[in-house]
């Protein structure tokens, strides 16, 4: 809970305002108080009579606002809170913050902070996807400027894909979070989970049987621990975990792209089964049955994210944590793979046929790592994760 913390929320200009709304509502329930900073694109979307009714105290709006900056000043109000939220956080919003601009109350605010900040983006879809609103979320991400979102879906423009302002419950989970004491305060982890899904045309794909629930788990450990979760998601059966950062992706090559951009991270867990193939050339037509018989399907290898993210010169995390499903010799190929791939732990389990451990409640799994193997007995999923982010919080305390 937020007892007795202070936010300093600074609403921007798009469609998406109206949901600081119920983000000051929510954030008031969890015991924060809120001290509201409405730009004047801000003011175009939601009222500051509205704002100062929900927070129960003047909106801050004007850099040159000569009653406030004798009573308090723009330099005291942008280092009092214990958290700045910026949400929406505009396209605009963001460059200017990358850059170092300020020029407006909102971004002299958070260029004279010393406060942590937080983001959660809202923006179009072509917007958030152009090169500069990535490089300045790298930018951002590199100065510490943690983000919460954007989320997926349909939005007022009519288009449909990342860009949607994640929901007030989120954005209060990751305050939580960010707030939160715990052996993972100031930790960026990264977790990768679920499967992949290889297209063989429009309509069929390889895929495997993971259902991302010990990633899920892991996800929740970890971040329940004080980390910063970057969790990046094949289709999985298992919905995501509050209160984290959640990137959807699709196939192999997608998962690899959304790991890089998140980097950099102090640990990296590779709990994702990723397929291992992929169909070379994919048919953008359904294929057909034909007289001439079966299609023929040529594959190619799919990118390696685990050796990857393991051989990084620059920017290696401090802890790669793979994860082995393996259905027979399981210690013997994992101790390999584990070479192979140059992680630092090896998580195995075995998932032959009767296990009942793809897909279900509870796994079984060997730790490998230079200190040898360690076997864990049988439990759920989420006290495997539980006992792992322990080992990743205790093995990132000693750096």
């Amino acid at each position: 809970m937020l007892a007795g913390k202070r936010i300093l929320l600074i609403i921007g200009g798009g469609i998406a305002a109206y949901k600081s709304l119920e983000l000051i509502r929510r954030l008031q329930d969890a015991g924060a108080s809120v001290s509201p900073v409405l730009t004047r694109a801000g003011e175009e979307f939601v009222t500051p009579l509205s704002v100062s009714a929900l927070s129960g105290t003047a909106v801050h709006r004007d850099l040159f606002d000569l009653t406030a900056e004798a009573e308090m000043g723009h330099i005291q109000l942008s280092r009092s809170a214990d958290l700045v939220v910026v949400a929406p956080a505009t396209a605009d919003l963001m460059a200017k913050m990358a850059q170092g601009l300020a020029n407006d109350l909102a971004s002299t605010l958070l260029l004279a902070t010393d406060t942590q900040v937080m983001v959660a983006p809202a923006m179009n879809v072509r917007m958030w996807d152009h090169p500069a609103t990535q490089r300045n979320l790298a930018t951002l991400r590199a100065d510490g400027v943690k983000v919460i979102g954007p989320n997926e879906g349909g939005m007022a423009c009519g288009e449909f894909g990342p860009g949607r302002l994640s929901e007030p419950d989120e954005i209060v989970a990751a305050v939580e979070r960010q707030l939160a004491d715990g052996p993972l305060k100031g930790k960026r982890v990264l977790v990768t989970s679920g499967p992949t899904h290889e297209p063989i045309d429009p309509v069929r794909y390889i895929a495997n049987r993971s259902s991302g629930a010990q990633g899920v788990a892991l996800a929740r450990a970890l971040a329940s621990r004080g980390g910063e979760v970057v969790f990046v998601t094949g289709p999985a059966s298992v919905a995501p975990p509050d209160g984290v950062e959640v990137v959807p992706v699709e196939s192999a090559h997608d998962m690899l792209a959304a790991v890089e951009a998140a980097l950099p991270v102090d640990a990296a867990v590779c709990a994702a089964a990723v397929a291992d193939w992929r169909v070379t050339s994919a048919s953008d037509r359904k294929l057909k049955k034909s007289k001439d018989g079966l299609p023929v399907l040529a594959f190619a290898e799919n990118p390696d994210i685990l050796k990857t993210i393991s051989h990084l010169e620059d920017g290696r995390p401090s802890l790669v944590v793979g994860f082995a499903a393996e259905t027979h010799d399981v210690l013997q190929n994992a101790t390999a793979k584990r070479k192979r791939k140059g992680c630092d732990w090896i998580v195995a389990n075995d998932v032959s046929e009767g296990t009942g451990i793809m897909g279900g409640t509870e796994n079984a799994v060997t730790l490998i790592s230079d200190a040898g193997a360690e076997s864990w007995p049988r439990m759920a999923k989420s006290e495997v994760a539980s006992q792992l982010a322990d080992r990743i919080a205790a093995a990132l305390a000693k750096d």
